[in-house]
């Protein structure tokens, strides 16, 4: 029987070097601090990868999973920094990466009914580790928007949508989800509940139609916000209107590094 040969870890000779190689879509239970509850269990989707140098013809994929199954009983989150660690010195590179999303649940109470319900937000963890670790924190908030011009120009209502902001930041010291989440909320012509009696929706409704807003008015809005917040180095803001009478969507971006 003839000596199997590494296919992967034979040299190319194409002298392209490969950014990012890896893993993508891979579930796992996190644990992520909770504001009120201290912690809370998810499941995330997580994305690994490394930089593979232009001599190197392949990577070894299991070698990824082969270190976060080391992390599965320990703190994951608050151990990135090792975890990217393990990872470059498991994979012989220079730069490691960790994607994370996750849905993560807070408490509502309706705002009349005061009846409480449970609603989901899409977060994020963006970290690399090369000579230093950096890491983002994110969250995609649902948020209702209602139309300035609409209301402007109309004798009766106003045409309104669901929007999302998404919100990336990097920070020196510790700052909550639920903080970023509420801060977004607060930018909105009415913030979004999972469940409304009655008495809730005119409440939300007659909300919207008293605080109209652009896109680029709630970006605008959360910027002012994030420039006050001084635990903040970076962020980027980023508005979508599912518009509820054009066949097409709103968006706005900003992105600011206050370290500048």
């Amino acid at each position: 029987m003839k000596d199997k040969i590494d296919i992967q870890s034979l040299e190319d000779k194409r002298k392209v070097m490969i950014n990012k190689v890896g893993v993508k879509n891979v579930k796992y239970p996190i644990i992520v601090d909770d504001r009120k509850n201290k912690q809370q269990t998810t499941v995330a989707d997580l994305d690994i990868y490394v930089e593979l140098p232009h001599h190197h013809r392949g990577t070894h994929m299991s070698r990824f999973l082969e270190v976060l199954n080391h992390f599965h009983k320990n703190n994951f989150i608050q151990r990135l920094p090792e975890f990217l660690a393990e990872v470059k010195k498991a994979l012989n590179a220079d730069f490691a990466y960790v994607n994370i999303r996750f849905p993560y649940f807070m408490k509502k109470t309706a705002p009349v009914s005061k009846t409480s319900s449970l609603l989901s937000y899409n977060c994020f963890f963006k970290a690399s580790l090369n000579e230093e670790f950096e890491m983002q924190i994110g969250v995609e908030v649902p948020i209702t928007t209602l139309c300035p011009c609409s209301k402007e120009i109309s004798e009766n209502g106003a045409h309104s949508q669901r929007s999302t902001v998404n919100v990336m930041i990097s920070y020196h010291e510790f700052i909550w989800l639920e903080e970023i989440i509420e801060l977004i909320e607060s930018c909105a012509s009415c913030e979004i509940y999972s469940l409304l009696k009655r008495v809730d929706e005119k409440y939300v409704t007659e909300k919207a139609y008293d605080n109209p807003r652009f896109v680029e008015d709630i970006v605008r809005e959360v910027t002012l916000k994030l420039q006050k917040e001084e635990r903040i180095d970076w962020f980027k803001v980023q508005s979508e209107n599912y518009e509820s009478i054009h066949n097409h969507n709103a968006y706005a971006c900003v992105e600011m590094d206050k370290r500048k």
